[in-house]
């Protein structure tokens, strides 16, 4: 993995407090061949309860189907489908695919949602996995869990706990009944990914990102954790991984990484006046990640976050870096839009669309001087998107939800 920091100011003022953004961009090698990667785990739980009758589960089960034909022999699969209990529709083993179509097919909906009790089951599958290579657990619910372990905290737990033992939770919530917060929640503390399928037509998508991903995972457990110099202060990290204090600093887990995933974390950095010109060191980011490209191997790597003092005059002049000035203000508009859909969610409209505007104008302003004009007028439009369905009668579970996932991907981005 190769890393650097940038600064969006080339220089700060000597003996006068400073605010800087920090941008660290992080570069992942491309993934071993197809014939060269290590088995993939995976343990496939179902939501079959009523809800998930006619299209939703039909889309589902061609999905897996789709899946399975696309895995290798040596691949291990188990799928579990869940409502108010539990099955085991096939225990994990190498691939046969005949064998797994067949199994799918006989799925069929049933009652309520025993959420946990369906991932539990899929978790104890992996625990017969021999050898290296990813393993994970990919749930699929469009509803709440209301059988067995339904406390959101003790399902985060347990998908926390199931990482420490090597094994990634990817969540898929279908349509708008689940709790996108829960789902959300045991992705980030099982290191995994959370998607969002509206409907049936968006799912055979999520299925190929999520596996493709899995594929051509590189490095695992990837952290991030920033550690301030003195009397500086991190005042705010603009990306939406989760974020533990540590000594000297804060901690954040950015999960698995895929083959050529390129990442940007930017943090703000309050810096006191400094009395002398020239070069000084404000932070460290230290890396740790462990390569899954051959036999795993842990690494630790420390980057220095240098400023350059200089004297008033030379710093009005100075030029700024136009990448890290975009992608704070793409950062700053998802947090606005984060902070316009609670505020939808609360019922006050007005104050959404007011916040939602501001936004997308900012990011118009920007375009012109980006290297990726269209992409930030995209985000303009959807967010004006966004801000029209600002109304009692147009605001939605489905626009909540979809906002929730679009403002969720924007500040996590894998860049290719």
């Amino acid at each position: 993995m190769d890393a650097s920091v940038r600064l969006d100011h080339t220089f700060v003022a000597m003996e006068s407090a400073n605010a800087v953004h920090a941008m660290l961009e992080l570069s992942f090698p491309e993934a071993p061949g197809s014939d060269e990667r290590a088995p993939l785990h995976v343990a496939l739980v179902l939501d079959r309860s009523g809800s998930m009758g006619g299209e939703k589960l039909e889309a589902t089960k061609a999905c897996a189907t789709h899946l399975v034909r696309r895995l290798r022999p040596e691949d291990e699969l188990a799928i579990v489908a869940f409502d108010d209990e539990v099955t085991l529709v096939a225990g994990l083993e190498g691939v046969d695919g005949d064998r797994l179509a067949a199994a799918i097919d006989g799925i069929w909906p049933g009652g309520t949602t025993n959420l946990s009790g369906g991932w539990l089951k899929g978790l104890e599958e992996l625990g017969r996995a021999t050898g290296d290579g990813p393993r994970a657990v990919v749930l699929l619910t469009d509803g709440r869990a209301n059988v067995g372990v339904v406390e959101p905290e003790r399902l985060v737990a347990m998908t926390s706990g199931a990482r420490t033992q090597g094994a990634v939770t990817s969540t898929i919530g279908f349509g708008d009944g689940f709790d996108e917060q829960l789902l959300s929640d045991m992705a980030d503390a099982g290191g995994g990914n959370a998607h969002y399928a509206a409907g049936p037509e968006d799912a055979p998508a999520i299925f190929a990102e999520e596996f493709e991903g899995l594929a051509s995972t590189v490095a695992q457990n990837v952290s991030v954790e920033i550690r301030p110099g003195a009397d500086v202060e991190v005042l705010a990290v603009l990306n939406d991984h989760p974020a533990t204090p540590v000594p000297g600093g804060v901690q954040l887990a950015l999960g698995d990484a895929w083959g050529g995933d390129r990442r940007r974390i930017v943090f703000r950095l309050g810096i006191p006046a400094v009395a002398e010109l020239g070069p000084r060191k404000v932070a460290e980011v230290r890396l740790r990640w462990t390569d899954v490209t051959a036999v795993p191997a842990l690494h630790d790597v420390t980057v220095p976050v240098l400023v350059n003092v200089a004297a008033g005059l030379d710093v009005d002049g100075a030029a700024v870096d136009g990448a890290v000035v975009e992608e704070v203000v793409v950062l700053e508009a998802a947090q606005a839009e984060r902070e316009a859909r609670k505020q939808a969610d609360e019922g006050d409209f007005a104050a959404a669309r007011n916040l939602l505007a501001g936004s997308a104008a900012r990011l118009r302003e920007q375009a012109p001087l980006s290297s990726r004009p269209q992409e930030l007028l995209d985000q303009a439009e959807a967010i004006d998107a966004s801000g029209s369905m600002m109304a009692p009668n147009e605001w939605t579970g489905t626009t909540s939800k979809d906002m929730h996932y679009r403002t969720r991907k924007t500040t996590r981005r894998r860049k290719p």
